[in-house]
């Protein structure tokens, strides 16, 4: 899960390189061979802020079906442009992180795409990085902003890791 504090506790000492992405990229795949094991056909995987950095990794690996990215951190339009299944970026409007800008870049460069692989693309307005995670609960505004981002996962989710949509993934 999420850490709450975000990009306060990156995976390195030096992630500005992104030095994280590979032991975690590791660590996750003995997760899904087991998964996959257990008789699990088809496999999701969402990160947060540094996590973003992992799952483009398990994403351009093939080794997941569907990605999310929320309020990404260390991505490039390079990762986004070998990612082999349906991913969403949830970014924020106020992020020096990952801004606006640097998202719809990234929407860019899927909708320039030929894959075909299937994406969606959103900035919250009014939060600012790590707004997922970190928000006042007496904030209602916030409170709604976490809950529609959580929303937009799981319809994500829901929706490309149904069987006939995967399907049409698998080699």
């Amino acid at each position: 899960m999420a850490n709450p504090q975000c990009c306060a506790n990156p995976p390195t000492p030096n992630h500005d390189a992104g030095e994280g992405k590979d032991k975690g990229f590791e660590e996750a795949k003995p997760v899904i061979d087991v998964l996959k094991e257990q008789g699990v056909s088809v496999v999701g995987a969402a990160g947060y802020c540094w996590g973003a950095k992992v799952v483009a990794e398990l994403a351009k690996a093939n080794e997941i079906q569907a990605a999310v990215m929320l309020h990404p951190s260390f991505i490039t339009d390079d990762d986004i442009k070998e990612v082999k299944c349906p991913i969403a970026i949830l970014g924020a409007e106020t992020d020096v992180t990952a801004p606006p800008e640097q998202v719809k870049q990234f929407e860019q460069v899927l909708s320039s795409s030929n894959t075909g692989i299937g994406y969606f693309v959103k900035i919250f307005p009014g939060v600012s990085h790590g707004w997922t995670v970190r928000y006042d609960n007496n904030d209602a505004a916030a409170v709604k902003s976490a809950e529609e981002a959580l929303a937009d996962m799981t319809d994500w989710f829901n929706k490309n890791l149904s069987e006939p949509e995967v399907a049409a993934l698998l080699p």
